[in-house]
């Protein structure tokens, strides 16, 4: 029986007959998604999980970004427990209850920006983005997008439509929504500028403004653009942390045009940063936010929180069936309470710790070229050489499977980099156990 305070994994059978039986059965039945590693979970508590060939891991993928307040956070259960006891669905965009309308009174107050403010709920990020879309095309009248070069943002097919991340994820699916124009994102360590954006971010930031502006004043007309689309921090592009005024410029660009910034939260939301939203960083308030992975601690729920002045003025515009379930709100609010009680804080202090760490194996290893992020949304990209700066997502990958066969589970993300991303209950001597076995596997890798 796991507690979630364990602070080094234990191996005994990995990928054991258990495994293999569960594997098989869902490789015959389930569609072909995104499975990176054969781990097969029986029970998880916190930042530690147990499988079902009894070896004892621990979860640095949150889930993929899900799991913030840790698995099975108790006070979390005992919300779905007690709202599954009143009722399980009641159909909230039709008719009414509590605790939908108390959790979109807390989500206006957490999100920043002093106006009135409307929530939608659906049920994932991709959902949320989609709000986003009808909601700014509904209220500007206006029919074009500007997303990033390395952003996602989902792949139903408007959401697909701004993602631009992997071309895996558009193969075959064009055509995709029409109107959306890429430009690229100031990512300090590669881009297309040639811009050492750590030593010279402002000129980064004016080479990716200035080519917002050249596609204004060439190819899309600025007053026909609804809205921008931006994640603060880029996440499944690399986990790239733009220099500290983009954002302030982006803003700027956006209101001279009439452009709503819409921030993309979905995975650096709900405390990963070390506060509740990562652009509480740059000092910027967006005009809408979409929200989702970490929301309800594993509860599948969605927000686009948006100005009051541009809902949807007719019924029937825009609606779901299950978005603003009563059991995943009552599980969002009580993650809210988890993490306002010092958990959010603890991303702080934890994630500036285990930045230094992962700066060290940047510092050690020449396959380390880069060492980034804020909080507990971190990652290494991983390179031939510090000076080639080539991508090698072969050597990113055999670290990732080294590091999961001495329990250690991690995701990569961008083209070569592995993502950090444990709950925020994570402790120090978790933290220095995992970073231990990273290093183990960054040197078994180089041979």
């Amino acid at each position: 029986m796991i507690t979630g305070n364990e602070i080094k994994p234990k191996i005994v059978n990995l990928v054991g007959e258990n495994a293999k039986e569960v594997i098989s059965k869902d490789e015959k039945y389930i569609a072909t998604t995104t499975k990176a590693l054969p781990a097969v979970v029986k029970e998880a508590k916190g930042v530690v999980f147990e499988d079902v060939d009894g070896n004892i891991l621990f979860d640095f993928t949150s889930g993929v970004g899900v799991v913030n307040t840790g698995h099975s956070h108790p006070k979390v259960v005992e919300a779905i427990k007690k709202q599954a006891e009143r009722f399980l669905h009641f159909a909230g965009t039709d008719y009414y209850y509590d605790v939908e309308a108390e959790l979109a009174r807390k989500l206006v107050e957490l999100t920043p920006g002093n106006f009135d403010k409307k929530v939608y709920y659906g049920n994932s990020g991709a959902e949320a983005v989609e709000a986003a879309i009808k909601m700014a095309k509904w209220s500007t009248g206006r029919k074009f997008f500007m997303a990033f070069i390395g952003a996602f943002h989902g792949r139903t097919m408007g959401a697909l439509s701004l993602t631009a991340s992997k071309p895996v994820h558009k193969q075959r699916f064009f055509p995709w929504m029409p109107g959306v124009v890429h430009v690229p994102y100031p990512n300090p360590y590669r881009n297309p500028f040639g811009i050492d954006g750590y030593e010279e971010p402002d000129e980064l930031v004016n080479a990716v403004i200035n080519y917002m502006e050249y596609v204004f004043s060439h190819y899309v007309p600025a007053d026909e653009v609804a809205a921008i689309f931006v994640e603060s921090i880029q996440g499944e592009g690399g986990y790239i942390v733009p220099p500290k005024n983009f954002l302030k410029e982006l803003y700027k660009l956006a209101n001279e045009h009439g452009i709503l910034l819409i921030d993309d939260e979905i995975q650096s939301g709900f405390g990963r940063t070390g506060k509740w939203w990562a652009i509480e960083h740059f000092g910027v308030t967006p005009h809408a936010i979409t929200m989702a992975k970490a929301m309800a601690s594993g509860i599948p729920i969605s927000a686009c929180v948006y100005p009051a002045e541009n809902d949807f003025k007719v019924k029937g515009a825009h609606s779901t069936t299950f978005g603003g379930n009563p059991v995943a709100c009552a599980a969002s609010l009580a993650t809210i309470e988890v993490l306002s009680n010092g958990v959010i804080e603890n991303a702080a202090k934890q994630g500036e710790y285990m930045g230094k760490r992962l700066k060290e194996l940047e510092e050690k290893y020449e396959i380390v070229g880069d060492a980034r992020g804020i909080g507990l949304m971190q990652a290494t990209e991983i390179v031939k050489s510090k000076e080639s700066k080539e991508i090698d997502p072969k050597a990113r990958d055999e670290i990732v499977e080294r590091a999961f066969k001495k329990g250690l589970l991690l995701l990569g993300c961008g083209e070569s980099a592995i993502r950090y991303i444990p709950p925020l209950v994570v402790t120090r001597e978790q933290i220095d156990s995992a970073m231990d076995i990273l290093e183990e596997a960054i040197k078994e890798t180089m041979g």
